[in-house]
C-alpha cells in the first residue's frame, strides 16, 4: 500500500486517542477467558552490564486476533517474541503463556509451552533435503512422543500433515524437495508446519522480510484467515506500516524497548504510526 492511499485510509476513520503514549492493552476488548497471553511489566536485560533491550512492556493477545508488532530495528520486537518462548531472559515483571507463568517453569514445562506455540521465521528454516510433507510433520515431533526417533508417524499424522498442505495451497508439491520450493511456498510450508503443532498461538517473526509484495501479501492474508477460522492469536513482526494496516486487527509500537502505540488497527491514524518510528533506535535486536 502506498502512502497516499494509507493516508487517504487514515483520513477516513474517526478521530483517534493521542498516539504519543501507549494505551491500555486490551483495555475493555475481551473477555478475560479469551486472552491466551498476559505479558505485564516485562523488562529484559541479557546480561548485567547491559542496558534494558525491554523496559515495562505490557502485552495481551486475544484468541481469533492477529497483531502487527511494529519497530524499527533494535526496538526489541524479537526479543519480545523470545520472552513468549523462553528464549529470552526475564529481568522483572510476568509472562503468562495459556495456563504457564513463563517465569517459572521446569525444563519439562518449558518444552510443552514451546510445543503449543507455532512459530514462523523470516528465513522459514526448513529442511532443504526433506520432502514438503516431512517438513510439515517434524511440527507433530513434540505430540509423536517416542515413535519420532524411529523417523514414523502415524497414518493420522500423515492424513492432517497432507490436509494442512492443501489448506495453504500447495498440496500437489507433498513429496517435492523443500529447496526446489520458491520463497513464497516455502513459507506456506512453515506455516504448515507451524499449525501441524495445533498451537494456542502463533508467532510470527518477519514472515514477509524475504518475500516480493504480492507473496507478502498472500503469506500475511493467511495467517489472518487462520487466527479468525482457528481462534487463535497470531503477533506478527513487520516493518512495512502498510502491511500492518491491512493484515492486522491491532497494532503495538514499539521504540527503544517500550510500547509507544497500541490500538485497533481502524482506530490509528497515519501520523500516529508514523510516530513509532520518529526516534532511530540504536542497533540491536529487532
Amino acid at each position: 500500500m502506498s502512502g497516499p492511499r494509507l493516508a487517504r485510509r487514515a483520513e477516513q476513520r474517526p478521530p483517534a486517542t493521542e498516539q504519543a503514549a501507549p494505551l491500555p492493552t486490551g483495555s475493555g476488548r475481551r473477555a478475560d477467558e479469551d486472552r491466551r497471553v498476559s505479558v505485564r511489566n516485562l523488562t529484559v536485560r541479557y546480561t548485567a552490564q547491559d542496558p534494558l533491550v525491554l523496559d515495562g512492556v505490557d502485552l495481551d493477545l486475544y484468541g481469533g486476533e492477529t497483531v502487527a508488532l511494529l519497530g524499527a530495528s533494535g526496538s526489541g520486537k524479537s526479543t519480545l517474541m523470545k520472552s513468549l518462548t523462553g528464549f529470552a531472559p526475564i529481568t522483572s515483571g510476568t509472562v503468562r503463556a495459556g495456563d504457564h507463568d513463563l517465569t517459572d517453569l521446569r525444563p519439562g514445562q518449558l518444552r510443552e509451552v514451546r510445543s503449543q506455540i507455532g512459530q514462523v521465521f523470516q528465513q522459514f528454516n526448513l529442511i532443504g533435503r526433506l520432502s514438503v510433507l516431512t517438513n510439515v510433520l517434524t511440527g507433530a515431533l513434540y505430540d509423536a512422543g517416542p515413535v519420532n526417533l524411529l523417523g514414523t508417524f502415524s497414518s493420522a499424522h500423515r492424513a492432517r500433515a497432507l490436509e494442512l498442505l492443501d489448506r495453504v495451497g500447495i498440496a500437489h508439491k507433498a513429496e517435492d524437495q523443500a529447496r526446489t520450493l520458491s520463497g513464497g511456498q516455502q513459507q506456506r510450508v512453515a506455516i504448515a508446519r507451524a499449525l501441524m503443532q495445533n498451537p494456542r498461538i502463533i508467532l510470527a517473526d518477519e514472515p514477509v522480510a524475504s518475500l516480493d509484495p504480492r507473496m507478502s501479501h498472500t503469506v500475511l492474508d493467511l495467517l489472518q484467515s487462520i487466527a479468525r477460522q482457528e481462534g487463535i492469536p497470531v503477533l506478527v513482526s513487520l516493518h512495512v506500516v502498510a502491511l500492518a494496516v491491512e493484515h492486522s486487527d491491532r497494532i503495538v509500537g514499539l521504540r527503544s524497548g517500550r510500547v509507544v502505540l497500541e490500538g485497533a488497527t481502524g482506530e490509528l491514524s497515519a501520523e500516529g504510526l508514523a510516530s513509532v518510528y520518529d526516534v532511530d533506535d540504536e542497533d540491536g535486536d529487532d
